[in-house]
């Protein structure tokens, strides 16, 4: 390979990692994951549309939206995370990042009780918790994820609105402290000044780590890396599954001593 494409592949897996990075907003607790109780007689084709983030566990995001849509295949969702951050190195330009998950109900008598899994999550499928919501203004939503001898976890607090009142947000918390998880670890999500018409779209979902498709994404953000990228990008692929496979094959290996 030649340095140009070196260059571009480290370059390539560079990236994917800083979107992993800034996409990621959990934090990590040794132990298994708390018990969050699902909501009862929870309708998922009522959460459905957008909701605003108003709180979620220890992130920098900004102008963080959910989009909950339905999929072809029963008892199967998507959930499209579109957040604002400034480009690699360029404080005052920003991105939007789309970062889909799919969500699946494993347990049909709790739906409230799924799971999910993001393209860049090397840990895996999550829990995926609805614990509270009306449906038309509220909702909240825990997630955790069991590692060796550890947890990934990150609650989410949804609003229909920009805002949410002061009730609404002390009801959720509460709970969340009920189950035994911190809302002190919640960050404020800001909601102003969005939608930035300069903003470059930057979506990751299944898709993303097509050659074509990472070249890209490390072209719209750096714009001046050069050719070679999407030669590089299937190396970069590889190297993200192997690292995904050891990952995973360690945690195994951990779990069983």
């Amino acid at each position: 390979m030649s340095l140009a494409n070196s260059c571009a592949l480290v370059m390539a897996v560079i990236f994917c990692f800083y979107l992993y990075d800034v996409t990621d907003a959990h934090s990590y607790h040794l132990g298994s994951c708390p018990v969050v109780e699902p909501m009862n007689n929870f309708k998922m084709d009522r959460l459905l549309g957008k909701w605003y983030v108003i709180q979620k566990t220890s992130t920098g995001s900004r102008c963080l939206t959910y989009n909950f849509t339905e999929t072809s295949e029963p008892h199967q969702y998507k959930v499209e995370q579109v957040s604002e951050h400034p480009v690699l190195g360029l404080a005052s330009v920003d991105n939007k990042y789309h970062y889909t998950g799919v969500i699946n109900v494993p347990h049909k008598d709790v739906p409230a009780k799924m799971v999910v899994q993001f393209p860049l999550s090397v840990a895996g499928t999550a829990s995926y918790t609805v614990f509270d919501t009306d449906y038309d203004s509220y909702a909240g939503i825990f997630t955790c994820q069991k590692l060796a001898f550890a947890n990934r976890q990150s609650a989410t607090l949804l609003s229909r609105t920009k805002t949410m009142s002061a009730n609404q947000l002390e009801q959720l918390r509460s709970k969340l402290s009920h189950f035994g998880v911190d809302p002190f670890e919640l960050s404020i999500i800001d909601q102003a000044k969005c939608e930035a018409p300069d903003a470059v779209n930057i979506s990751i979902d299944d898709d993303t780590f097509s050659p074509s498709n990472i070249g890209a994404v490390v072209r719209k953000a750096g714009e001046k890396v050069g050719d070679g990228v999407e030669f590089a990008a299937e190396g970069a692929k590889k190297l993200y599954n192997t690292l995904k496979s050891n990952k995973d094959k360690a945690a195994e290996e951990m779990d069983r001593r």
